[in-house]
């Protein structure tokens, strides 16, 4: 499986925590993880040439990972239109935390993905409420993170297909924090937490869920549908 973990690459170059937390960038320790459970790994951030997405690297990408925050607008349409037509056609896609707000995941769920949010150092219950799903193998009842950013309900999202996790927050919010959706014949797993300026993608169990998301979005081998104007498989009798 090929793989290409997408970040905006901004908070690590302006903010030193963010910085002293993922010194290889966001993108540079999901990926690092997903390479050591054997994946082959690229990456890809938004000053590249085409953000890093171009018509090769994604004719390549198995599925794609996507964190982004604070440059959401600076994403070319182009390109989100590209990787709309990728997923379409079978590419999984991985959304992460603030990638929520993100013109591909908009696009995708055709809602505004809003949601409310508080930076206060909550402590965040991950629970796992579909044990029988694929992304959550090998995860307990939940996931504990001592700190997080706190999201929550209303999340202006469609129903997910499956919802795998839903977070508390110790400030006494609930989140649907683990969604999947099918578009096309594209996969979408959306997984809430990984604010910057905690060390949230260096948690073995997050580390888990990225690696259970990335087998579980990965696309079939069924060929893409042919649509339009078609000859008919039987002879049409006229009378």
């Amino acid at each position: 499986m090929k793989i290409t973990v997408w970040n905006e690459n901004r908070h690590e170059k302006s903010n030193q925590v963010v910085a002293d937390i993922y010194p290889e960038g966001i993108h540079g320790t999901i990926a690092k993880a997903l390479a050591e459970n054997g994946f082959d790994v690229k990456t890809a951030t938004l000053d590249e040439p085409e953000h890093g997405l171009t018509e090769e690297v994604l004719s390549e990408t198995d599925v794609l990972f996507w964190w982004g925050h604070m440059a959401h607008h600076e994403v070319s349409d182009e390109i989100v239109n590209r990787v709309h037509k990728r997923v379409l056609e079978g590419m999984g896609l991985v959304v992460l935390h603030s990638g929520h707000f993100s013109k591909i995941f908009q696009k995708l769920m055709g809602t505004t993905c809003n949601l409310k949010w508080r930076e206060a150092d909550d402590r965040e219950r991950l629970w796992v409420v579909d044990p029988s799903h694929p992304i959550a193998e090998g995860i307990g009842e939940y996931i504990e993170l001592e700190k997080e950013e706190m999201y929550g309900e209303h999340f202006d999202i469609p129903a997910p297909d499956q919802l795998v996790f839903v977070s508390w927050f110790e400030g006494g919010e609930v989140f649907r924090s683990g969604c999947t959706y099918q578009r096309g014949n594209g996969k979408i797993f959306y997984f809430r937490p990984g604010h910057e300026t905690y060390p949230t993608y260096h948690n073995k169990e997050v580390q888990k869920v990225l690696v259970n998301g990335a087998k579980w979005v990965s696309p079939s081998n069924r060929p893409y549908p042919t649509y339009g104007n078609a000859k008919p498989l039987e002879e049409i009798s006229k009378k």
